[in-house]
């Protein structure tokens, strides 16, 4: 009998019989094990657990506590969801049906248009076929058989062909009376997925393979969890989200707005430039005393420059173009070329080491109109950028240093993070071992830092691998902002010379890094991580002296005046509505400081005072207030204190 090794997790490496499945090997490990396995990863490729394993090969038993498990889960909800559509309509075209994020979608082509009234319909129908579906039975078929099961549906055939390339059979996996073309990775029996922890939620419009001179296809979405509990958790966190949706806020707040006549591009409000302009000063401040220098790039380009940088071979699909005087001339969609040309403007010597030049750069990227989302996806954007020109020796020590400058940003504003590595992609520029000493330095700056991180093979930009923080908001969400790429290939590309101590010519190496990563989005997510309810230093109206009757209205210009020599805005209220209406309406504004001036007040030099989070101070001495307000602000704290 002819035997395989197969390696575990933990490093141990087993014999087993050719052929033996990874359910059985589950049920060898463990009689738990065995129960809660749901897939099987199989040389780092998501698999049935029934697939017969015919070479040496590392595998992972998959449960739902994996992200894998999740994911076979979705996906079988998935191949649940088509086929509650087929039978209601017979005649739509099926095309692919991923798991996603907390669940699931598939897209169709219809005859006939179908709307999010029709949800509960195909939900209802998913119910009811449940009960009849067990597992998935694997089969193969030959491209020609395989095409007869999906009689004049070019999206299916398209598939077929991509999948039997080399005359290979394709696999179709059946659950009750449905079958569909599909590569694997399914939940070993339909029991585990319970009829009241899956939605339906929405109905969207979807271009096939992304690419917009394809059909239109309607996409279903849905939410799979392994218990209705997970599932209702979720759309609480959802409905929570929902209120504190930033397009919505950024509305009622009047921060910025987006028109038809500009679909990608932000306008912003007078207050929303002012919460950009705090978050720029703070920024400007940091990098200054960090030792950085600022500089600013023109916007546009000429082609040859974007040739030279490789950004036209890997970037220009998602570029926008001009013609200047019969050249081509490109809108830039990153910041480094510039800064590049700064560079060679001057000789340099190693004793400048490391320069560190920091740009606020407005860039353009092209993005299908489908993906815009507010502040969150958008054309034009603002990236706080530096590019660190450094020699090799410095590098782990400067990517330290972009690790600390970042945990510091983060920390003022409360959020954790998590960390990810990046290495080299399929489509890169220049040999392995450039890229392998610039991902060992990443990790050794990660190691030194002891920041626990996650690899992500292949994923790196096309000149160098790199570091993403992601950041956690007050729902739990995770969000990619801060990066840092290690770049041996620019200075090659555009003969970056630097002179070392033995007076001879050198190579440098540029650190691209970038904190909040795009002011908008970051802004985006500040509005949605603190509900509009910004700390006391971003908010744009920081105080409002609500006065009970006219006659105080005098003693409120006169705190207001104080207070703006400190720098501090504030506005007077001084209208003849009711003061609890005032007070309503500063509160659906979201300003953090309310402040009530009466008789008592006035004879106290005192003020009444209203946090954003509903507590009242009475006879608050005007001076102390100040002076709170000024270290609030100084300190950058999130809550006011008083």
């Amino acid at each position: 009998m002819i035997h395989i090794k197969i390696t575990l997790p933990d490093g141990s490496v087993r014999d087993f019989p050719k052929g033996t499945s990874a359910a059985e090997i589950a049920k060898s490990i463990g009689r738990r094990l065995a129960e809660d396995a749901v897939a099987a990863k199989i040389n780092g490729t998501l698999k049935d657990l029934d697939i017969p394993i015919n070479e040496d090969a590392a595998l992972q038993i998959i449960t739902l506590n994996d992200e894998e498990g999740l994911e076979a889960l979705r996906h079988s909800a998935a191949h649940l969801l088509a086929a509650a559509v087929m039978e209601i309509w017979p005649d739509a075209k099926r095309t692919i049906g991923p798991a996603i994020e907390n669940g699931f979608y598939y897209d169709f082509e219809f005859s006939k248009p179908i709307s999010e009234e029709d949800l509960g319909k195909i939900e209802r129908k998913m119910r009811q076929i449940l009960p009849e579906w067990d597992g998935f039975e694997r089969h193969e078929l030959s491209a020609a058989e395989a095409k007869k099961e999906y009689p004049d549906n070019p999206f299916k055939h398209e598939l077929i062909d991509e999948f039997s390339k080399g005359n290979r059979k394709v696999s179709f996996y059946k659950s009750g009376n449905y079958w569909d073309l599909c590569r694997g990775g399914h939940v070993p029996s339909m029991k585990i997925v319970k009829p009241e922890s899956f939605k339906l939620t929405k109905i969207a419009r979807a271009y096939w393979r992304g690419n917009e001179k394809n059909p239109q296809l309607t996409r279903i979405y849905g939410l799979a969890f392994p218990t209705k509990k997970e599932l209702d958790e979720y759309l609480k966190q959802q409905e929570e989200a929902e209120k504190r949706d930033h397009r919505k806020l950024g509305k009622q707040l009047d921060l910025f707005s987006i028109h038809e006549e500009g679909p990608g591009f932000v306008f912003f409000h007078p207050k929303g430039m002012l919460i950009v302009n705090e978050l720029m000063d703070f920024s400007r401040k940091l990098h200054e005393k960090n030792g950085y220098k600022e500089i600013k790039t023109p916007i546009i380009l000429n082609k040859k420059l974007w040739e030279q940088s490789g950004h036209w071979e890997h970037y220009k699909d998602a570029m926008y173009f001009t013609r200047i005087e019969e050249q081509d001339f490109a809108v830039k969609p990153m910041n480094c070329p510039g800064s590049i040309l700064v560079y060679k403007e001057a000789f340099h010597s190693y004793k400048e080491f490391p320069l560190r030049l920091a740009e606020y750069g407005l860039v353009h990227r092209h993005e299908l109109s489908g993906v815009l989302s507010g502040l969150f996806r958008v054309r034009s954007f603002t990236q706080d950028d530096a590019h660190i020109y450094s020699m090799p020796s410095q590098i782990k020590e400067e990517v330290m240093r972009v690790i600390e400058l970042a945990d510091y940003v983060y920390k003022i504003f409360g959020f954790e993070y998590h960390v990810e590595l990046s290495t080299k992609p399929e489509k890169a520029m220049g040999s392995d071992e450039i890229w392998e000493v610039a991902e060992q330095s990443l990790k050794d700056a990660l190691t030194s830092k002891n920041i626990n991180f996650k690899i992500n093979q292949g994923a790196g930009a096309f000149y160098g691998p790199k570091i993403d923080f992601h950041i956690k908001d007050v729902l739990g969400r995770s969000w990619q902002c801060a990066t840092i790429q290690v770049d041996f290939q620019m200075p090659e590309k555009f003969d970056l010379h630097y002179v070392g101590e033995d007076n001879s010519k050198h190579r440098p190496v540029i650190i691209h890094r970038v904190i909040y990563g795009s002011i908008e989005r970051f802004f985006g997510i500040l509005i949605e991580h603190f509900a509009g309810k910004f700390p006391l230093w971003l908010a744009p109206l920081q105080a409002r002296i609500l006065t009970v009757a006219d006659r105080f209205e005098k003693y409120a210009n006169i705190i207001k005046e104080e207070f703006e020599k400190n720098n501090i805005r504030i506005e007077v209220d001084a209208r003849t509505e009711s003061v609890g209406y005032k007070v309503r309406e500063a509160q659906l504004q979201k300003i953090p400081l309310i402040l009530t001036v009466g008789e008592k007040e006035e004879k106290n030099k005192a003020v009444a005072v209203r946090t954003l989070d509903n507590k009242v101070y009475f006879d608050v001495k005007v001076k102390d207030l100040m002076e709170k307000v000024l270290k609030n602000v100084e300190e950058k704290k999130i809550k006011v204190e008083l």
